[in-house]
């Protein structure tokens, strides 16, 4: 005879198998927790009003939070193959004629790493690996000025906002360090966050968020971009298929780069 479990017990092991797997469906549960999925949605709904998960479509997402920014030389270290692969497939959406905003982190450097050499056109960044990586391509190189972030190789600041006020890109890439339904786009530095929705909002065309599946999940303190102003989503193909969906409801154009293929193919 299987043992009846308590709500305390039942969310204890919801929450176990999310830090195993972080997503789960709300018919496997009931089926592993032997209950009517809807006293798994009420299990959910109080284990999201404490913060453990985020309620999706038919189950949940583990909630991690990142209340820390990580060294730009460890985060480089991180799924590298699948950041230039997303790298190469978002610089692929580059058109000759365009100013682009570019922020900082790892896998924004990919973006302008991978832009055509003989491009005509402009990247305004805060990025300063970006802009190093870029010193021997012909394309123009704009980089803001502002109070120098040694941990993200990044400036930030009054130069940088005030300088952006100035100008418009037709497209803006952003790399983020969490990537939620429920919160969006957020990072632990406000400074960057400022920039990031500044970028955003002085941007006529394409918001293009660059995240890696590692990010799906992670929710920190400040908001960079609602899901409502993405326009696409360039990830690698470990990203949880459920959140793409998710997204894609959402009107989030979802675009695929695998690492086997340095990004070249999409789906």
């Amino acid at each position: 005879m299987t043992k009846i479990l308590i709500p305390a017990q039942r969310r204890k092991r919801i929450q176990e198998f999310l830090e195993v797997h972080q997503v789960a469906q709300s018919t496997f549960l009931s089926e592993m927790l032997q209950v009517s999925e809807a006293t798994i949605r009420r299990d959910l709904e109080w284990l999201e009003s404490q913060g453990v998960l985020e309620r999706t479509h038919g189950g949940a997402t583990l909630s991690r939070r990142l209340p820390v920014e990580p060294e730009y030389s460890l985060s480089a270290q991180t799924h590298p193959l699948e950041k230039q692969a997303i790298g190469a497939r978002a610089a692929a959406l580059v058109e000759d004629g365009d100013t682009i905003f570019v922020n900082s982190g790892t896998t924004a450097t990919q973006v302008v790493r991978h832009i055509r050499d003989r491009a005509r056109v402009t990247v305004i960044t805060n990025n300063v690996n970006a802009a190093l990586e870029a010193q021997d391509t012909d394309f123009e190189i704009i980089l803001l000025g502002g109070s120098f972030r040694a941990r993200a190789k990044s400036v930030v600041g009054r130069f940088a906002t005030e300088a952006l006020r100035q100008v418009y890109a037709s497209k803006t890439f952003i790399g983020v360090d969490g990537l939620s339904l429920k919160y969006g786009c957020t990072t632990p530095i406000n400074a960057e966050a400022e920039l990031a929705r500044l970028m955003i909002e002085r941007t006529h065309g394409s918001v293009i968020v660059v995240a890696d599946h590692s990010k799906w999940g992670i929710v920190s303190n400040f908001e960079m971009a609602r899901l409502d102003q993405i326009h696409i989503l360039v990830t690698d193909d470990g990203f949880d298929s459920g959140g793409r969906a998710e997204l894609a409801a959402r009107s989030v154009e979802i675009l695929i780069a695998s690492p086997e293929t340095n990004g070249r193919y999409s789906e």
